[in-house]
């Protein structure tokens, strides 16, 4: 599983690094992203939807959010 690190990085930076990161990935291929920008909570499993991408799971210690995607 691969590990991108947006943090203190803001909308939508997250979102166009994921999704440069992703295009070089094979399909079914992991993501985990990590990032502290609290609208990447709606805007990266918006981009996942549209994408067609599956988000594996959400998790957050406040600070910092972790999303795992799975590559379609």
């Amino acid at each position: 599983m691969e590990t991108l690190d947006c943090e203190n990085l803001l909308c939508p930076l997250p979102v166009l690094r994921a999704r440069k990161v992703l295009m070089g990935l094979a399909s079914g291929a992991v993501l985990r992203v990590r990032t502290t920008d609290p609208m990447a909570r709606i805007d990266l499993p918006h981009f996942c939807a549209e994408a067609g991408h599956h988000l594996l799971e959400t998790r957050g210690d406040g600070r910092v959010t972790e999303f795992t995607i799975r590559r379609k």
